[in-house]
């Protein structure tokens, strides 16, 4: 297909551009050798310069060599966003390891698969998460469990007030960020282990196609899995984003990294992308905390804001921002994802900041980035916008997957690109499945979304891969939550669906027939839910039947269960 959508480009945005042939941890070098005073993560008003960072990064890969880790060994990354996931990352990847990040919402259940799954051998994790792993530790081949408090990078009084106040109180899980190691064989505080090398790293050769991230994501299937994403994959996207974004300025702007690192497009667009810019990162442990966000916009005067329609729409109707006690103006570019943003969230929020936002689309089989709306024009609304520079796309019959379709109809959405993953950890059906040669030997992938495109080169979404719930942002597989579901003792059968939410786009609803002579009511259900997932997987509605509607070989129909819901709606 020609690329009528390079048409669409802002002025200044280039239809192609060229991709370093360096990985993400040597472009930090040259950043902290542009850059050496400039803040590269503000954490809590506490800045950290990048030749801090470089030299912190620098530790790390050195204590890890030290310890006998090797290239190709792969690391658990179990935290909130800190300073601390930073400097582990690139450290790691500076070893030549592979970063596995890992869902601080993730239950001991969850962990203990993804470690299994991916064969890591080393994990940092933060003390508040550390007794979700000592429950499955023993089934795991971890070498190294590396300890770190929230607090190691909080500045002095703020650092004495969370050790005074807070330190050792039980959240709502009854988990607390104080814990003692002293006992745990291969467990080292994160400070210790910084301290036990000096000096830089040994060199470790690293080939552009080697894997730098494990991301592991339900993607079309619902099973867990990891995509591969090589060191150019990562330096593809943050490239192309970085092009796509062209009024911000390197060693200026700041950026806010409030969406979990641990998520594919957080790791792109806020912490790489501000890596390769030399931005300054603020860091957002807790993104759901509107004050601690709304303070640091204004704080830092934040330029570059990353996010998803719940956050956004979120400020929109805080009442601080509605009194005007915020001063948002500093922001210039936000592109949001995830799901779709609706129209009078855009220009509410465009109101409110004086900056622009706009909606974008990635998957993390891509590093996410494939397309997004032009910044400064805004692009369509309803519309995921244009392919980014260096990436094509085309859409195919959804029959067979071979034949693409006519302008305006509807297909199956593909791309290729340089940050489309390598394959799937360890799964070579799947992979056969989503990345497919066309007659020409070219590797699409397929994503199993359906879209149109318009004359002018704009995508639109006509629906999402089949029975997918996006809720608030979160991808949830109805496989996964029946799954944890069906472990109950007292559940015989169990099937969910997403129904329409005013706030969060859909919710969870579970339908549940128990076993003979079991009762339970939908509040003890939920309760029960909430040991056992994440809390956006936790059902928001519970409905007891004596039955599922089936087909004739007894798989449960799900889409008849949507049906219902919605007429009950009409």
């Amino acid at each position: 297909m020609e690329k009528i959508w390079t048409k669409q480009y802002d002025s200044g945005v280039p239809a192609t551009v060229e991709i370093p042939d360096i990985p993400m941890h040597q472009i930090l070098d040259k950043t902290a050798q542009r850059f050496p005073d400039k803040a590269a993560l503000i954490f809590f008003n506490n800045k950290i310069t990048y030749a801090q960072f470089n030299g912190q990064v620098n530790q790390f890969a050195s204590a890890l060599q030290k310890d006998g880790f090797k290239k190709g060994d792969r690391i658990s990354l179990y935290m909130p966003n800190c300073p601390q996931f930073a400097i582990a990352y690139f450290g790691a990847l500076r070893a030549g390891g592979v970063i596995v990040p890992s869902n601080p919402l993730y239950v001991p259940r969850e962990i203990d698969h993804q470690v299994k799954d991916s064969g890591a051998t080393y994990m940092v994790v933060l003390s508040l998460l550390y007794g979700r792993v000592k429950k499955v530790r023993a089934g795991l081949d971890l070498k190294k469990v590396i300890v770190t408090n929230i607090k190691e990078y909080f500045p002095g009084l703020t650092r004495f007030l969370f050790t005074l106040l807070k330190e050792g109180k039980p959240d709502m899980n009854g988990e607390t960020h104080k814990v003692d190691i002293s006992g745990d064989a291969d467990t080292v505080g994160f400070q210790d282990f910084l301290k036990s090398a000096s000096g830089n790293p040994t060199p470790v050769e690293t080939d552009m196609e080697d894997t730098a991230v494990l991301m592991y994501t339900g993607g079309t299937t619902g099973v867990p899995k990891g995509a591969q994403l090589s060191h150019r994959n990562t330096v593809a996207n943050a490239t192309q984003v970085r092009a796509w974004i062209p009024m911000i300025k390197d060693g200026e702007t700041v950026v806010l990294t409030a969406l979990p690192l641990t998520h594919s497009y957080s790791m792109t667009v806020s912490q790489n992308l501000g890596v390769m810019s030399g931005f300054a990162q603020v860091l957002i442990p807790n993104a759901r905390d509107l004050h601690d966000v709304m303070k640091n916009i204004e704080k830092h005067k934040v330029g570059l804001f990353p996010g998803v329609p719940t956050l956004y729409t979120a400020i929109n109707n805080h009442p601080d921002v509605k009194a005007g006690k915020y001063d948002l103006s500093s922001v210039e570019a936000c592109i949001s994802g995830a799901a779709g943003l609706p129209q009078e969230v855009q220009k509410e929020f465009m109101k409110i900041t004086g900056g622009k936002l706009v909606e974008g689309y990635g998957l993390s089989e891509a590093s996410p980035v494939t397309s997004a709306n032009p910044i400064m024009s805004t692009g369509k609304i309803g519309t995921i916008g244009v392919p980014v520079p260096n990436t094509d796309v085309k859409l195919v019959d959804i029959e067979t997957g071979d034949k693409e379709v006519a302008m305006g109809e509807a297909g199956e959405l593909c791309f290729r690109g340089p940050q489309v993953m390598k394959g799937y950890w360890n799964m070579p059906t799947e992979t056969a499945n989503v990345l497919r040669a066309d007659e020409n030997g070219d590797v699409w992938l397929h994503t199993g979304d359906i879209a149109a495109m318009d004359e002018d080169g704009y995508l639109k979404i006509m629906d999402r891969k089949k029975d997918m719930i996006i809720a608030g942002g979160f991808n949830i597989y109805p496989n996964e939550v029946e799954g944890v579901l069906y472990s109950h003792p007292d559940i015989l059968e169990a099937a969910v669906v997403g129904v329409p939410h005013a706030t969060r786009g859909e919710v969870v609803k579970a339908f549940i027939v128990l076993k003979e002579g079991k009762t339970m009511t939908a509040a003890e259900m939920r309760v029960w839910c909430k040991k056992e997932m994440r809390a956006y997987m936790v059902p928001k509605h519970v409905e007891f039947r004596d039955e599922l509607p089936k087909t004739m070989v007894g798989k449960i129909l799900r889409r008849q269960l949507l049906e219902e819901e919605a007429q009950k709606k009409a």
